[in-house]
């Protein structure tokens, strides 16, 4: 196989700019009046932030719809001979619907935010520009119910006090609404990270508590009707995690779903999901132009699933790979809502994508992949390096196997993967398509990519046809690249 690359002749990158203000968030009365900060110009690409240099959460302050890193890529892409490569800006505030938030002070003063860069010290950020308006107001009707109900932040040094952490995530899948209002309705699912072992530890009077004022002042009798449900965690751990391995649905609704890439997508609260829902829909929509109709799809580093789902339309048939086994009943209930219409085998799989990995590239057409920010697993990388021997090894057992209807191959076994099925194809097409030609690798880790694709590249098993960026994190220096790859 040799090295190939797009010659398309050189064009400056193209940038959508979606840079729109955002209303101000609903008002929760509080025992002291915050002042709400005046939303940033529509025609201002500047983040306009109190609470910039003290938090961690954003580094950058201005230009945010190009941030410094994008030149980086544009120079990188070229280099690879991508020389129509485009970004995303996206919306630039408003835009995060997933927050985990450490909670500390006192009752009397709950500092609620991130912590300071290279401390644990909070960060009190009311009014974050980043935040879906109505996690910052959940927060604020959470800082109220501390307060009222006299709840004690965790304290890190003596291991005492309740809420530890919040995690609040925004579903704006309600469709009875008009399609343009449904994202500033969305709804908050509130999980209260609580310090003890269960719901039956000391403490469990003041979380009930904390849950039906949250419930009483923000449900759907409320006058806002800002919360989706309420759930709590447990974790007494003293290492630096935030969730135990016991949660508890408290109140509201069980389920939580989202509508991305055509589909209806379950989360649990320990589900990962990802905090741009708006940018991750763009994402899906744009990779469906990168997969063949009818083609054998394998997605690695599944999660729930999504990313393949959203791709189950038009495919022969969805694998998704996830080490993570509280995923399948996330993954379970998507595929229950998939469109009648939906023909493809599909299948979830609780395994570890670096162990054997070439047990689950053979016999598929086209692998995406999502790691995690550190990038690929180093036996992942060589297997996809070497995917020419495998293909030769796949030709040799097929020349020597004898009118072979029901195929039972050793990789297939090895993939648990029962529902396989080689079509009798032509005699000049005879010779089934086992080992995939293409490649998608999403990331947000910008460094890590490059390090991965560089290797990719290295043995000119591959090269690059696409690379496109959206705006995952505007503020940051990370975004989310989506790149296409053949051999």
């Amino acid at each position: 196989m040799t090295l190939r690359l797009i010659t398309s002749p050189p064009i400056f990158p193209r940038f959508t700019c979606h840079a729109t203000a955002l209303p101000p968030s609903p008002q929760i009365s509080t025992p002291t009046s915050i002042s709400s900060t005046p939303q940033p110009p529509s025609l201002t690409c500047a983040l306009h932030c109190s609470h910039f240099q003290s938090c961690s959460g954003c580094t950058h302050e201005h230009n945010l719809h190009h941030p410094v890193i994008l030149d980086d890529a544009m120079n990188f892409f070229r280099r690879f001979g991508v020389t129509d490569f485009t970004f995303d800006s996206c919306n630039l505030w408003g835009w995060r619907c997933r927050a985990k938030l450490a909670v500390r002070g006192s009752s009397a003063n709950p500092l609620i935010g991130l912590y300071e860069e290279g401390t644990h010290n909070v960060v009190d950020i009311p009014e974050c520009k980043a935040h879906h308006p109505n996690i910052n107001a959940a927060v604020e009707l959470l800082r109220q119910g501390i307060t009222e109900l006299d709840v004690e932040p965790f304290l890190e040094d003596e291991g005492t006090g309740y809420l530890r952490y919040v995690q609040m995530a925004v579903t704006t899948h309600n469709t009875s609404l008009p399609a343009a209002q449904r994202y500033m309705s969305g709804k908050v699912q509130v999980t209260l990270v609580w310090n003890s072992r269960n719901e039956t530890s000391p403490g469990s009077d003041k979380l009930n508590s904390l849950a039906n004022f949250l419930w009483k002042k923000g449900g759907p009798r409320s006058r806002l009707h800002l919360i989706h449900s309420v759930w709590a965690n447990f974790q007494t751990s003293d290492k630096n995690i935030i969730f135990g391995n016991r949660w508890r649905h408290l109140l509201g609704e069980r389920d939580f779903w989202e509508h991305v890439g055509g589909i209806d997508v379950s989360l649990a609260p320990s589900s990962f999901g990802q905090a741009n829902t708006r940018a991750f829909d763009a994402l899906l929509q744009k990779l469906q132009k990168y997969v063949p109709y009818e083609s054998s799809v394998t997605d690695l580093y599944a999660g729930a699933g999504v990313i393949g789902l959203s791709l189950a339309a038009t495919r022969k048939s969805i694998k998704c790979i996830e080490i993570n086994k509280e995923s399948k009943v996330s993954f379970e209930k998507t595929v229950e809502r998939l469109p009648a219409t939906v023909d493809s085998s599909i299948t979830w799989h609780h395994a570890d994508a670096s162990k054997d990995p070439f047990s689950w590239l053979v016999g598929s057409d086209v692998v995406v992949i999502d790691p995690p920010r550190k990038g690929l697993d180093t036996s992942l990388i060589e297997a996809l390096k070497n995917i020419s021997s495998v293909a030769r090894k796949v030709l040799s057992s097929y020349e020597s196997s004898n009118n072979v209807q029901e195929e039972k191959r050793p990789w297939i076994l090895r993939a648990n993967e029962a529902s396989v099925h080689i079509k009798s194809k032509s005699p000049e097409e005879n010779v089934p398509q086992l080992v995939p030609q293409t490649l998608i690798y999403i990331s947000c880790g910008w460094e890590s990519f490059k390090e991965d694709c560089k290797s990719l590249l290295s043995n000119n098993a591959w090269y690059l046809e696409k690379a496109h960026a959206f705006n995952f994190f505007p503020g940051t220096q990370r975004y989310t690249n989506v790149v296409t790859g053949s051999h």
